[in-house]
């Protein structure tokens, strides 16, 4: 259903559900949980549907390398600021660039293939009952499109996990998240998807920050930001996040082991 506005424009019509709330963090281990549960129910729903059937609603969305070439052509073009973040962003991006490739390889080579992804699964697209705490829906449908369930779990943990106070990343929230999925994942999910876990969990981050930065140096063009720095600062957030990833890879990697025996 549509709607059409006293200015001619078209908006898409949705059932209101009631009595829900979306969050901006995770409070509690049960909100990670029921996360992870249902990004890997929406997963399992679609699993058996076509990739190919699906438009590709966001063409390049979450393509690393793509986003790396881009920034790489800008920021050769761009007089960098010389100050502290803009040298802390440059250094970040340098020395996580070789992540870049980790999951376009292994959907390439076959190891990991398309299937129907969300493509854009952060928290405040889940609805939590008000009564019970469940999650009874995810939202946001229109970026729906063939894609690697990897970026719908990196997105999410990225979402759920990311500590703002000193941009950590909270590996209990981590395992709560990942336990409910693979859980509830095992029917569809292989050895070559959990072998790709960790490599998501940290590009997602990266890639995040890479288009903020490069946002940044643009001007602002794609980001709506209410203050110049705005994208400067997400950016280098999202860095801090990756650098609190990688100096966790050993307990990460241990907990999807642990997880995936």
């Amino acid at each position: 259903a549509y709607f059409e506005d006293a200015d001619g424009d078209i908006w898409r019509a949705l059932s209101f559900i009631a009595d829900t709330d979306s969050l901006e963090t995770v409070q509690h281990t049960q909100e990670a949980k029921q996360t992870g549960w249902a990004l890997a129910h929406f997963h399992g729903l679609v699993s058996d549907l076509p990739p190919a059937l699906l438009h590709d609603t966001l063409p390049g969305f979450h393509i690393a390398p793509d986003y790396l070439r881009n920034y790489q052509q800008v920021a050769h073009t761009t007089a960098i600021p010389n100050d502290p973040l803009n040298a802390y962003c440059t250094a970040a991006i340098a020395q996580y660039q070789h992540w870049a490739d980790d999951l376009e390889t292994a959907k390439h080579t076959g190891e990991l293939k398309l299937r129907v992804i969300h493509g854009d699964p952060k928290l405040n697209n889940f609805l939590f009952a008000k009564t019970s705490g469940r999650i009874i829906s995810l939202i946001d449908l229109d970026t729906v499109k063939p894609g690697l369930v990897h970026y719908d779990i990196g997105d999410c943990l990225r979402s759920c996990c990311h500590n703002s106070d000193d941009d950590s990343f909270n590996l209990s929230l981590c395992r709560a998240v990942l336990k409910s999925y693979l859980a509830e994942a095992k029917h569809f999910f292989t050895a070559a998807d959990y072998q790709y876990l960790y490599p998501a969990i940290r590009l997602i981050p990266f890639e995040l920050g890479l288009r903020f930065y490069t946002d940044y140096l643009q001007g602002n063009r794609y980001f709506k930001v209410t203050e110049p720095l705005q994208n400067l600062h997400r950016a280098a957030a999202q860095l801090r996040l990756c650098a609190s990833i990688n100096a966790q890879e050993t307990a990460i990697k241990a907990l999807i082991a642990e997880l995936g025996a």
